[in-house]
């Protein structure tokens, strides 16, 4: 194993040997303009007890020239990702000179050049352990200190970190800032942000307290930056954790920074926080994907409480901020922001990512055995996220919302600044609930596996609720029968409580029956066979959005699962997919019915069922409301059903090329323009040129990321031969440019010209594991693992690999199940 990969027990072992009392770090980025200079000198200089006479500092870099222990200098004992330092005593400072490495992956220290303006951008992303990229730590969670950054970097440039600035001195055309010590916080929060961003300035004022508020971005995106908009769920979110938390928000300012080539959604660095400049719309943007960034901005200021100030000791506990974060962000945009519907959201998209990660044979609870920092790196899944939420929300109206939040309250204020276990925060619940909650911890928290609830009835003309893998729920049941009007309205409603396999319920006769109705509990749900036909007639006479919403869930998960016929969803799809008024439902239901033609119908079907298919999607589009979000989510829909099936690629190029006008209402804005582009280049009917000539119009950096995915998806051998040879050779490819050409090269469904690469992808699993950061990695082995007809390949490739590292065996493995899932349901659905 890479010394690179800390383990659990080796960094315990140092938390209870060390105590940090403080970092001071100096890094010259003054280079960072130039490309041909890799690399930034970097210094740091800790004060720590010890008790012992010898440990490790973590750093990943180009070198490190020197270390000296105590004012005095020592051999430099470094092999790449450890810094051995001896001599210490019960008191220590040590500083470190090094170079770091500017990052092309989104890890460390990420330079980015904007192509519209040549200005340079740098931002730091750390999450797990990628601080040690740009300077020496002590790199684990459990090992707090205040830090103090100083930064030298061009006069032009803003810079900021977790701290206001408490001197800024120029020289000439430089500038050096030296930061006000952070308050007590973890290596992997901590952040830099350099460049000439642009900024909106505000503040939020609860009291005696202000919090300035900034929001950034590139300068060449400022005239897309909706600020305001964005603001406004700021201060929004402050008053709801100003009146629910009632501890002051802890970190002096509060900055928001859309960054480029991120690999996240976003990461809560405490005062500094970085999302994905995905978030800054150059077009249309529908309901659901503002609601979906008011989410993100709520989710990452929980974290200024769950995760910053509070921190989980090692990452087994990663749940403790992840699960309460993703759960808060829901709760507040439905009940602070305009996005009332956000539970919907949540239901149906959130929850399908936990039921998706739940059904794979990697599985693990809530509360996770991760052993080392690999295992670490891939449990932020939506196990970690998603699960953790539903459970949480379950939690509330178990124990109270009251209660709930008083044990928040009083977790805050009891380990302000420290780090925790599952134990210490269901030590405050248990206390305000008055319950013992270590049995529903057991249940939820430290077991695995979804459970699924259908009903059926008895012989004496009664009910059961039958649970698969059985655990305590609570929940409701929804009988629905149609109004005067003809739509379907609740007109019964039960709570019970699930704790055996079966449990009797009494209801009405009734139209639709459904389980879990609200969603308070964690559990994918059967329809019975009257509730299904119901559906499949009337599923838009629905009039709650959370109740189709979980219908949708229900009919999705049902399919993934074979015991619905693929055809009978895509009916369902194509059917009520036109008349779905929530937009995040309708967003979900055309990824869902793509997915389902190309996953779950057999191969003889498929034509057929993408001819369909693309009839509903292009109908849809030209029946929506002119202007509305519906009309847009169909016309993004065209560009997946369109990489498949060229019927309607003369239309397309004529609305493209401005020979024809596009439906009423529908701006081609370069987003949309680019994504029918590359589906006519995957069919083979535009090419290099036309693809050139929309770069001419839109050389951006989005624009050049989209031209790049458009030339890979060429269907041409020689095409995907040079992709092939890029993914795996060019280092130099930044990690959203390796995106885009993994998905060129997979674009269109083109087995018979990628197939033959398939061994070569064995081949080279262990070297690529071990030659690439696992970010990058990560990228490589999800994004080129065939879709093959056979299971023979990966099960080989498994069995000859017992002993490849931890991390790619899972990845590999959740791909295999991932194919088998699809080999199997396609069988399922072939007559």
């Amino acid at each position: 194993m890479s010394s690179a990969n800390l383990t659990r027990a080796e960094t315990a072992a140092r938390a209870r040997a060390l105590d940090v009392h403080s970092y001071r770090v100096e890094l010259d980025l003054r280079s960072a303009v130039d490309a041909r200079h890799s690399g930034f000198p970097t210094v740091t200089t800790l004060e720590f007890t010890a008790s012992t006479d010898e440990t490790w500092l973590d750093f990943i870099g180009d070198s490190v020239e020197s270390v000296t222990v105590n004012g005095e200098p020592v051999p430099v004992v470094y092999d790449g990702a450890r810094i051995t330092i001896g001599g210490l005593r019960e008191i220590n400072v040590v500083t470190v000179v090094a170079t770091g490495l500017y990052s092309r992956s989104g890890e460390g220290l990420h330079r980015f050049a904007d192509p519209v303006d040549g200005e340079t951008y740098l931002y730091t992303q750390y999450e797990p352990a990628d601080a040690r990229r740009v300077f020496a730590c002590f790199e684990q969670p459990d090992l707090k200190a205040p830090f103090t950054f100083v930064v030298t970097a061009p006069l032009h440039w803003r810079v900021l970190s977790n701290e206001t600035t408490e001197r800024r001195v120029q020289r000439e055309n430089t500038q050096t800032v030296t930061f006000a010590p952070t308050q007590p916080i973890s290596t992997y929060i901590t952040a830099i942000v350099a460049g000439p961003y642009h900024r909106v300035d505000s503040s939020w004022s609860r009291g005696d307290l202000t919090v300035p508020l900034g929001v950034l971005c590139r300068a060449s995106l400022a005239g897309h930056l909706d600020a305001d908009e964005i603001l406004e769920v700021t201060r929004q979110g402050m008053d709801f954790y100003a009146d629910n938390f009632d501890y002051p928000y802890p970190f002096g300012k509060y900055d928001q920074v859309f960054v480029p080539e991120y690999n996240l959604g976003a990461m809560e660095n405490p005062g500094c926080v970085t999302f994905t400049e995905a978030y800054v719309f150059r077009g249309a943007a529908t309901a659901a994907q503002r609601q979906a960034r008011a989410n993100t901005v709520l989710h990452e200021m929980a974290h200024m409480w769950f995760g910053d100030l509070v921190t989980m000791k090692w990452w087994d506990d990663l749940w403790l901020k992840e699960s309460f974060a993703d759960f808060m962000g829901a709760l507040v945009s439905a009940e602070a922001t305009e996005f009332t519907d956000a539970w919907v959201a949540f239901a149906n998209r959130r929850k399908a990512w936990a039921y998706l990660q739940d059904q794979l044979p990697t599985t693990h609870p809530i509360v996770a055995d991760i052993v080392d920092l690999e295992a670490a790196k891939l449990n932020f899944d939506g196990i970690t996220y998603a699960k953790g939420a539903s459970v949480l929300k379950q939690l509330v109206a178990y124990v109270g919302r009251d209660a709930f939040f008083d044990g928040a309250r009083r977790y805050f204020r009891r380990h302000a600044f420290g780090n925790t276990t599952l134990a210490d925060l269901l030590a405050e619940l248990s206390s305000t609930s008055g319950r013992d909650l270590s049995p529903w911890a057991r249940a939820w928290l430290q077991t695995s596996g979804v459970s699924t609830l259908h009903l059926e009835a008895t012989a004496d003309d009664s009910y059961e609720i039958v649970q698969s893998d059985p655990r305590p729920h609570r929940l409701a049941v929804g009988c629905y029968d149609p109004d005067e009007s003809g739509d379907l309205v609740r007109t019964h409603r039960f709570e019970i409580d699930l704790l055996d396999t079966r449990t009797g319920i009494d209801l009405p006769d009734t139209a639709l029956v459904l389980l879990n109705d609200d969603d308070w509990t964690y559990a994918k749900v059967r329809l019975d066979a009257r509730s299904l036909d119901t559906v499949e007639t009337s599923l838009d006479r629905v009039r709650e959005p959370l109740a189709r919403g979980l219908l949708w869930s229900a009919l999705w998960n049902a399919t993934r699962d074979g015991d619905l016929a693929a055809d009978r969803y895509l009916s369902m799809a194509a059917r009520f997919a036109p008349h779905e008024a929530d937009i995040a439902l309708l967003t979900a239901v055309l990824a869902n019915a793509a997915q389902a033609v190309e996953h779950y119908v057999p191969p003889t079907a498929r034509p057929d069922a993408r001819r369909r298919w693309f009839d509903a999607v292009w109908a849809g589009l030209h029946s929506a409301a002119p202007g509305s979000d519906a009309q847009l989510a169909f016309a993004r829909a065209i560009g997946v059903a369109a990489s498949v099936d060229d019927r309607h690629s003369g239309e397309l190029r004529a609305m493209l090329c401005g020979d024809t006008p596009p439906p009423d209402g529908l701006r081609l804005d370069p987003d949309l323009r680019w994504n029918w582009w590359a589906a006519l280049t995957a069919t083979g009917n535009a090419d290099e040129t036309d693809l050139d000539e929309e770069l001419r119009s839109d050389d951006t950096a989005s624009g050049r990321t989209a031209h790049l995915r458009a030339l890979a998806s060429r269907p041409r051998a020689e095409v995907k031969a040079h992709a092939w040879a890029t993914i795996l050779a060019d280092h130099t490819l930044t990690n959203d440019h390796l995106d885009a050409t993994i998905a060129g090269f997979r674009a269109g469904a083109r087995r018979d010209l990628i197939s033959a690469y398939d061994p070569d992808y064995f081949a080279v699993l262990r070297e690529t594991w071990t030659s690439r950061s696992i970010e990058i990695a990560r990228r490589i082995v999800v994004g080129l693992f065939p879709a093959a007809d056979s299971l023979e390949p990966v099960d080989a490739w498994l069995d000859a690999n017992p002993d490849a590292p931890a991390a790619l065996r899972r990845l590999v493995i959740e791909q295999r199940d991932q194919l088998a899932r699809d080999l199997r349901v396609q069988r399922l659905n072939t007559p």
